[in-house]
């Protein structure tokens, strides 16, 4: 692996984007349609790890006005501990720090203890007297 730059997404990524998500394996579904939504809403909210012009890497670094919100640290499963994710999200943070954010928190499996170290090593700290509760948009109850 090369150099490792970060930028902002373009529609041109998501492709190769929800095919890294999907490398990782994780519980979350995207779709093509969900992450267009995202750039359209926010076009410097996903964060992509570039090396050799691949994508190794992506974090969503989202800004709602108070609070900033990190959502898929991936970084691809053959390059991890190479400080992939540590670069994501020092840049996550400096961009929801300079459009004001006073918090930054993030979702994590609670169920994988090597993301909850890297949040850990990384300065964060487990909220233990809040739960977060999910609904689909579409559920009529």
């Amino acid at each position: 692996m090369g150099d490792v730059d970060i930028r902002t997404a373009g529609e041109a990524d998501l492709a190769a984007v929800l095919a890294l998500w999907q490398a990782d394996e994780s519980s979350a579904v995207w779709s093509q349609d969900a992450a267009r939504r995202l750039l359209a809403h926010d076009p410097g909210a996903l964060l992509l790890a570039v090396s050799e012009g691949r994508i190794v890497g992506t974090l969503i670094a989202a800004w709602n006005g108070w609070r900033g919100s990190f959502y898929r640290l991936v970084s691809h499963p053959d390059l991890r501990r190479r400080g992939i994710a540590r670069r994501l999200l020092r840049a996550g943070e400096e961009r929801l720090v300079a459009l004001g954010a006073t918090r930054l928190t993030a979702i994590v499996e609670p169920s994988d203890p090597v993301a909850s170290a890297f949040w850990e090593a990384m300065g964060y700290e487990r909220q233990l007297y809040r739960a977060r509760y999910v609904r689909s948009a579409g559920d009529p109850r």
